[in-house]
């Protein structure tokens, strides 16, 4: 059994090709020239060029291969040109998929985001079946993979055989970016924190995360999503967890959003004039107003998805970027 990965050399995807290669399957992964091929260092795999943009390496790529996770994605809350997050997230996707339809590949799963899955209007847990619509997908990134999502279930509803996963925010090692929740972490080994806004995540270990690809591809069902997370967290209470594993003091300089938005609108517009990312993101300000908390039981009892505490998956985290120099 071969299996092409995208994303693999980012921190989900790397996961994934981990996990595939623990389980037995023969990886092959498709990266752009140029990548910074740092997570898939040692590993024995074979590594092909293409783009997701570029639809005959993408038949290439998946020739010879049954199965297909596609996790690749240009992730980021900020770009000076916001039409990357289409080009790849979206018509990079719809290539792909209509290239492995072509070839023949017998299953995909799809990794989507948390941010493409609703949340009740009147507060509570969002699931899979909660309602959303484009309008309430806060910036480029949730709006593409949002939009993305429904070019995968116009091909499932043609009998593609695919199953979409949308990973709330994973930690732990080799989040070489980092992401942004890897950040959040950094910063505050760093001592970058001495205030915060009040928002809700659910985090889950990023070898769960891979682990629920594998179970995607072995249990779950045509078209179906699920949601892969574990534990609905306070941003408070991350940083009391950092806090015990770190020795360092949580942050208690909790600031209204309202007093950081402005900042972030100033920030923006510099960034957008100089090339530079923001210092505070605008699309994370915004995404602050939401406790992103969800019910994720359905990829737990359909799936067998493991769910270990996020202070295991923190601590791993903590103790990837000490060793790496990133603090």
């Amino acid at each position: 059994m071969k299996a092409l990965v995208t994303g693999a050399t980012g921190f989900v995807g790397a996961a994934v090709a981990r996990a595939l290669l623990k389980a037995g399957v023969e990886v092959r992964v498709i990266a752009r020239p140029g990548s910074d091929a740092t997570n898939l260092q040692s590993l024995p795999i074979e590594k092909v060029l293409g783009d997701l943009r570029d639809k005959e390496s993408l038949r290439q790529a998946l020739s010879g291969c049954h199965h297909l996770y596609h996790v690749a994605a240009h992730y980021a809350l900020w770009a000076k040109d916001p039409s990357i997050f289409y080009d790849i997230n979206v018509d990079g996707t719809r290539n792909l998929l209509e290239a492995a339809r072509e070839v023949g590949i017998q299953r995909t799963v799809y990794c989507s985001t948390i941010g493409a899955i609703g949340l009740p209007p009147g507060g509570g847990l969002g699931t899979e079946e909660t309602p959303v619509s484009l309008d309430q997908m806060a910036g480029h990134y949730k709006r593409s993979k949002y939009l993305a999502e429904q070019e995968v279930h116009k091909l499932a509803q043609t009998g593609f055989p695919v199953v979409i996963v949308n990973p709330s925010a994973p930690v732990g090692e080799r989040d070489v970016k980092p992401t942004p929740t890897g950040q959040i972490i950094v910063d505050f080994m760093k001592g970058r924190m001495p205030a915060y806004i009040e928002t809700g995540m659910n985090i889950i270990d990023v070898d769960d995360v891979a682990t629920g690809h594998l179970l995607a591809m072995e249990k779950g069902r045509q078209g179906e999503r699920y949601i892969l997370g574990s534990k609905n967290l306070l941003l408070r209470e991350v940083f009391e967890i950092l806090s015990t594993l770190t020795g360092l003091k949580a942050p208690s300089v909790k600031l209204p959003r309202s007093a950081v938005l402005p900042l972030a609108y100033l920030n923006h517009w510099l960034a957008n004039l100089t090339g530079h990312p923001p210092r505070i993101p605008l699309e994370g300000v915004k995404m602050a107003k939401y406790k992103m908390h969800y019910d994720c039981s359905k990829a737990v009892r359909e799936l067998g998805l493991p769910q270990h505490p996020p202070e295991v998956a923190l601590g791993k985290a903590v103790r990837w970027f000490k060793a790496h120099g990133y603090v």
